[in-house]
């Protein structure tokens, strides 16, 4: 098996697994976009081998395996760098939410006793 068959094959594989992802609902639309998109320029590359040597003859880049490399690590920096951003966002909404919580059950309580009057 050639590697641009086996690329295919995975990039293929990689698009399936993301919609079915989206269709169980297990993840959101926000995030698959990006993911089919690599996943669909992965299947592009692998079925035109000659738009990789184009591209990395166009930047200066010694071996198209090289740039693929590169091109991978700028994307899960990427990603991490969002999914940070996420989880901050979740720990500040997730802090209000306990707050807000526990003035409820300070005033469910204070209402709760009874009135020495």
């Amino acid at each position: 098996m050639t590697p641009n068959i086996l690329a295919a094959i995975t990039a293929v594989i990689i698009v399936v697994f993301i919609i079915d992802l989206l269709r169980r609902g297990v993840l959101k639309e926000k995030y698959a976009v990006l993911w089919l998109f690599f996943a669909a320029a992965a299947l592009f590359f692998a079925l035109v081998p000659s738009a990789l040597y184009w591209l990395t003859a166009q930047l200066g880049v010694e071996t198209p395996s090289n740039l693929l490399f590169f091109i991978t690590i700028v994307l899960l920096v990427l990603v991490s760098v969002q999914i940070s951003y996420e989880l901050s966002r979740n720990e500040a909404k997730i802090r209000r939410l306990a707050e807000e919580i526990a003035l409820l059950e300070e005033k469910t309580r204070r209402l709760s006793e009874p009135t020495d009057e």
